[in-house]
């Protein structure tokens, strides 16, 4: 069963009210948190801004607390231009991890109160709720629709260097109040509960594709609009030689794959390009991306696609550098890779280098050039030796198996060292050398993205709007 209806914030904001919340006097305390909504197959709440509740104001108790009206009234005023669905929450330092009578009877009162004050302009559904958060940080939520009826919220994820998930116990009887262990059934039960997107599923994107499947993710998302072809047998896993001639969909090849052997799991073919608003909206729904294309735009969109939709993101990329030592002649210079990991409101793969205004602006103008365009894809792999079909299977593997480490690592904690030191991981096989970068290493710009959600245009970028 996947989660009918999630919230999501980042690592800095779940600390940021956990600090507010519990503030070392044993008394409750309150925020008010200001989400976008995304409503697909599912109801995803993303947590754009909050309001910290003075304490001050409050009548605070260790299990009683009365707030003032003029907080909602504000963030009333901060939700009304987007439509911002407004959580009421509050601590609990007791430890009780469900909604008391105290807790219910107020919300009767309160959140018709909260749809009332609603500007009549807006017309879509909307929602709004309340949640609690214990002294560890584990919080649980309801929502309400407008005929204030009751449904849990059945997860909340919060991402940052280190992922968790806390699961309403209502919604999944048995679930373990502390993380599951790493590569455990533990493990394998609570990602079968989560969504996955792969976009590009080619050299690196295959081999990511299968292990997520077989890590046991419940839903499967695949992107990618490239057809086989002979030079991409030697990488692609699973791909046979009456795929290459048929020239099948890649999705549908990996599709076929995984069915084979995961009947239990939901998987999903996009057909396109990811800079396309079906694909875009199809992504949205996903609880973790993989980013596995070797094109700045593509790289660009899955940035962007992060920060707006609140999920955590794995940047992939491989390559062999080469050099020219005589006619038709070439000497290897390096055989690299490497993995970035993005969490909403953190550095971004465009504050990291990864791509630039400059290289994707170029990248634009020569699929503008089809004969441009198709110099850069020759170059592929091996940058100066125009090899078509590379044999660099050994290298993708490398590569993308540290990319779904890196998820194992954050969501089910191993390492020795803290998950904040490793924001990049970057090797050289050739120098048998591996560096790790942290967050601290970039200048983080102003992310005006954050938790946009699916606001027209989306992404902010003018070219995908209505």
């Amino acid at each position: 069963m996947k989660p009918r209806v999630s919230l999501s914030l980042s690592g800095q904001q779940h600390a940021t009210l956990k600090a507010h919340l519990f503030p070392g006097d044993g008394k409750e305390a309150a925020v008010i948190l200001l989400c976008a909504r995304i409503c697909g197959d599912r109801l995803k709440l993303l947590v754009r801004d909050f309001v910290l509740v003075p304490h001050d104001a409050c009548e605070r108790w260790p299990d009683f607390l009365s707030w003032p009206g003029d907080s909602i009234e504000h963030a009333l005023d901060l939700s009304e231009q987007d439509d911002l669905s407004i959580v009421l929450a509050h601590s609990h330092p007791g430890g009780l991890f469900e909604f008391s009578k105290a807790d219910r009877e107020s919300d009767s009162q309160v959140i018709p109160a909260i749809f009332a004050g609603r500007a009549a302009r807006h017309l879509d559904q909307t929602w709004h709720g309340s949640a609690i958060m214990l002294e560890d940080g584990s919080m649980r939520a309801n929502l309400y629709d407008k005929h204030h009826q009751c449904e849990p919220v059945d997860m909340i994820g919060v991402y940052g260097d280190d992922i968790v998930f806390f699961w309403n116990p209502d919604s999944f009887p048995g679930s373990a109040p502390t993380r599951p262990m790493a590569f455990t059934e533990s493990m394998r039960e609570e990602l079968s509960r989560l969504s996955v997107c792969v976009v590009g599923v080619s050299g690196t994107g295959s081999i990511v594709a299968e292990q997520v499947a077989r890590l046991g993710f419940g839903d499967v998302i695949l992107v990618d609009h490239d057809r086989m072809a002979m030079k991409n047998l030697n990488r692609i896993l699973n791909s046979t030689l009456s795929d290459a001639q048929a020239e099948r969909l890649k999705v549908d090849v990996m599709c076929e794959s995984i069915q084979a052997y995961r009947e239990d799991v939901r998987i999903e073919a996009v057909p396109s390009k990811i800079d396309c608003v079906d694909a875009i909206l199809k992504v949205a729904m996903a609880d973790v991306v993989f980013c596995c294309v070797d094109s700045h735009i593509g790289r660009q969109i899955c940035d962007l696609m992060a920060s707006a939709f609140m999920q955590p993101l794995f940047d992939v990329g491989v390559t062999i550098p080469v050099r020219q030592c005589g006619p038709d002649q070439f000497a290897i210079l390096d055989v690299c890779g490497r993995i970035d990991y993005v969490w909403p409101g953190g550095t971004t793969l465009a504050d990291r280098g990864v791509f630039t205004p400059e290289s994707v602006a170029a990248e634009c103008l020569a699929e503008v050039d089809a004969a441009a365009h198709a110099e850069r894809v020759k170059e592929g792999y091996m940058p100066g030796s125009h090899e078509e079909a590379p044999s660099v299977i050994a290298l993708n593997m490398r590569a993308a198996s540290a990319c779904v480490m890196e998820l194992v690592a954050r969501a089910f904690p191993f390492r020795h060292d803290p998950n904040a030191q490793r924001a990049r991981a970057s090797f050289s096989l050739a120098a048998c050398e591996e560096e790790f970068f942290s967050e601290a290493h970039w200048d983080k710009a102003k992310n005006a993205l954050l938790a946009r959600g699916t606001k027209w245009p989306l992404l902010g970028l003018p070219v995908f709007d209505k």
